[in-house]
């Protein structure tokens, strides 16, 4: 998957676009992912016992082809290669070719 968790994407197609914002998690057979803040649609919701009605916000997935990474080196919105490095498999930067670093918590 050339997108994980924890990096930085911009939006390149659809409502939110041009935005910013960090992957939350990523649907890896469906090819979609969540990004912090974008995507967001209003839901009416009734109320249910405790639970408080009123409209929420509902976080959306996007498809994965409709965001673009962000290289932490150059800043730049670039495409993912990969590099054999030793025995691993490593993301690179098709721009500045450096390695690209997720500082991810799972």
């Amino acid at each position: 998957m050339k997108i994980k968790k924890g990096d930085t994407v911009k939006i390149l197609l659809g409502k939110d676009r041009g935005k910013e914002g960090k992957v939350e998690f990523v649907l890896g057979k469906k090819q979609r992912v969540f990004v912090g803040g974008a995507n967001l649609y209003k839901r009416h919701v009734k109320k249910q016992g405790t639970l408080e009605g009123g409209i929420i916000d509902i976080p959306k997935s996007l498809d994965i082809s409709n965001v673009g990474l962000i290289c932490p080196t150059c800043k730049k919105v670039t495409r993912v290669g990969f590099k054999l490095v030793g025995s691993e498999k490593v993301r690179i930067c098709k721009k500045c070719k450096k390695e690209i670093t997720t500082n991810a918590k799972a």
